[in-house]
């Protein structure tokens, strides 16, 4: 993939980056010639993986952000751009998960997975736009894309309140699509939405099944839930990261609005 769609030194922000498929993504889009900053709440994991990246002789570098904090965005965003001279890409990554049924669902929990979910993926497209539209302070246009989720297409039991972030930002992803390309802004917006991935979020998504009573134990939620996608077994988080290359590169340069499923065939079975 890395060699069929080259980011020729385009500059990218991966939030969320310090693990799991935001980790992923940045290892992809950095071996795709990009310059990448990795930003992610937890800074000791961002920084490691950025220094394997380094390491690995990619241009990459790290910062600590919270995606919840219009000041953190704020600074990351500087930071990006004095570190490279531009802003190309953004990867709204960042995202937390919480299952479970909802009647034992605390509006807490609902309101903590909103703010990290939705409000994140909204304060990053103002603050980035404003660097990346044409006329602003970069002016090259660019490609941003969201983390969404299967959960954010298809009803799923005990995931009401995360499904419901997700599909937010699937919405808020096709609204800001037509309104930068209305407005000239030369950016392109696009929604992926990953199945079942084998990630510490993923084992969270069967962890969380267990306790809501869909399945008497983690073995056997794995079993029921890798039967339910058609080809059998949880994606990686490589899948992912192909799919958000193609985004971020030229080659989807006519894409924008859409969603983009990455679940092994789980929607359409």
């Amino acid at each position: 993939m890395s060699n069929s769609f080259s980011l020729n030194n385009k500059v990218v922000l991966v939030t969320g980056a310090g693990a799991g498929i935001g980790r992923a993504i940045a290892k992809q889009l950095a071996g795709a010639r990009a310059q990448v900053m990795l930003s992610d709440i937890d800074s000791t994991t961002c920084a490691q993986a950025c220094d394997e990246l380094s390491t690995a002789g990619c241009r990459v570098a790290s910062h600590a952000h919270d995606v919840t904090s219009e000041d953190d965005w704020k600074r990351v965003l500087t930071a990006t751009v004095s570190r490279f001279n531009g802003l190309d890409v953004l990867v709204n990554n960042a995202g937390i998960y919480a299952g479970s049924m909802l009647l034992d669902s605390p509006i807490e929990q609902y309101r903590r997975l909103n703010k990290v979910n939705v409000e994140s993926v909204f304060l990053g497209m103002k603050l980035a736009a404003e660097i990346m539209k044409i006329g602003g302070t970069v002016g090259n246009g660019g490609s941003i894309i969201n983390m969404s989720s299967v959960a954010g297409l298809k009803g799923v039991s005990g995931d009401a309140a995360y499904g419901a972030t997700k599909g937010a930002v699937r919405l808020c992803t096709k609204h800001l699509a037509v309104e930068f390309a209305r407005l000239g802004y030369g950016i392109r917006v696009n929604s992926v939405h990953p199945g079942l991935i084998a990630t510490d979020m993923g084992n969270q998504v069967l962890e969380d099944a267990v306790a809501s009573g869909l399945a008497p134990d983690f073995d056997t939620a794995n079993i029921l839930f890798s039967q339910m996608i058609p080809m059998g077994h949880f994606g990686s988080g490589e899948d992912v990261a192909n799919m958000v290359q193609f985004l971020a590169s030229d080659a989807s340069k006519y894409c924008t609005g859409a969603e983009f499923v990455v679940d092994g065939g789980l929607l359409a079975g």
